[in-house]
C-alpha cells in the first residue's frame, strides 16, 4: 500500500520501519525533518499535505495540540487529494476523537482510531498491540498496515472514540502499577529490604506480567534514561483519562493521586525520564532519596 506517516517520534520511526519491512511504500513527514535521518526505505516529503494522501495516512503525534496543529490548523482535511483512510494512532483525548469523527465525515475521509500498546522497541519489531475502532470496512482495508505494525489488532466496535477510551484505561492501569511498585519498594526499603530483591520476588511470582516485569526491572536498577515512555507523556495521559471520566460521570479518585505524583516528579526534574521514574516519588516523600 501507498501510506503516509505523519510523526516520527520514537514510536513513529519504529512503525514506519515496520511498514517498510512489510514492503509498503512509505512517505514520511515530521515537523523536524532530521527525524527521518537514518530511516531506511522511506521517502521523506516536504509538507504534511504530501504525506496526507495515497491509500492511507497514519498520524502518530504527541498530543491533542500537535494533532490539531498539523491536521486541523494545517487544513489537511480539505486536501485536494485526500487519503483513502486516516489511521489516528496517537494517544489523544476522547473529546478530540469524537470531534474528528464528525470532521472526517464532513470531508468524506474514512477515519479509524487505532492507538497502540507497546514501547519503541516493540514498534521497531512490528510487535505492538493495536486497539482499533471504526467502520469495519475501513478497518479491513487498513488491516495489512495494522498487521505490519502489530502482533494483534483488538477491535472495539464502530465508534472510533471507544479505542481511545480503551487506550486511556490501559495507561491508567500501567501508571497505577508503577505507583504501586514505588510505594512497595519504599515500604520494603524502610525495613532494610533492597527494592531489587523485593521486585525480583514479586515480578517472578504474584506479578509475573510484562508491565510489572519490564517496569519493575527499570525501578530495581534505577534505570530511567533513555525514556521508552516519557513521564511527561504519562502525566498527559492521566489528565486525559480524568477528562474522559468526567465526560461520563465516572469518579477516578486514584487517577487524581497519580496525577499529583506525576506533577511532583515533573517538578523535581524527572519529566523527561522514563515513566518508571514515578517510583522515586514515594522514596523521596519518605526521605529515602
Amino acid at each position: 500500500m501507498d501510506v503516509g506517516v505523519i510523526g516520527l517520534g520514537r514510536m513513529g520511526r519504529g512503525m514506519a520501519a515496520s511498514l517498510v519491512r512489510a514492503e509498503h511504500h512509505v512517505r514520511v513527514w515530521n515537523r523536524t525533518p532530521a527525524a527521518a535521518e537514518g530511516l531506511e526505505g522511506v521517502r521523506p516529503v516536504a509538507t504534511a499535505a504530501e504525506a496526507f494522501s495515497g491509500d492511507a495516512v497514519i498520524t502518530m503525534l504527541a498530543d491533542d495540540a500537535a494533532l490539531r496543529a498539523v491536521l486541523l490548523e494545517g487544513g489537511l482535511l480539505a486536501h485536494a487529494s485526500p487519503p483513502g483512510l486516516h489511521l489516528s494512532m496517537s494517544t489523544i483525548s476522547v473529546a478530540l476523537a469524537q470531534e474528528l469523527v464528525t470532521l472526517h465525515a464532513d470531508a468524506g475521509i474514512p477515519y479509524v482510531a487505532a492507538p497502540v500498546f507497546g514501547r519503541p522497541e516493540m514498534a521497531e519489531k512490528g510487535a505492538l498491540n493495536i486497539v482499533a475502532a471504526g467502520d469495519p470496512a475501513a478497518i479491513a482495508r487498513a488491516q495489512p498496515l495494522l498487521d505490519a505494525m502489530g502482533t494483534k489488532t483488538w477491535c472495539f466496535g464502530e465508534a472510533p472514540h471507544r479505542a481511545n477510551a480503551v487506550k486511556l484505561a490501559g495507561n491508567f492501569l500501567l501508571v497505577s502499577a508503577i505507583e504501586a511498585m514505588g510505594e512497595a519498594v519504599a515500604l520494603a526499603h524502610g525495613h532494610g529490604v533492597a527494592g531489587a530483591d523485593l521486585l525480583d520476588l514479586l515480578t517472578n511470582t504474584l506479578f509475573a506480567s510484562p508491565v510489572y516485569k519490564g517496569y519493575g526491572a527499570s525501578i530495581a536498577a534505577e534505570r530511567y534514561e533513555p525514556p521508552g515512555f516519557g513521564l511527561r507523556l504519562g502525566a498527559k495521559d492521566i489528565g486525559l483519562a480524568l477528562a474522559a471520566a468526567g465526560q461520563v460521570g465516572v469518579p477516578m479518585p486514584f487517577a487524581s493521586v497519580l496525577r499529583d505524583g506525576l506533577i511532583e516528579a515533573i517538578s523535581h526534574g524527572d519529566g523527561d525520564k522514563d515513566l518508571a521514574a514515578l517510583a522515586t516519588v514515594s522514596r523521596r516523600r519518605s526521605g529515602q532519596v
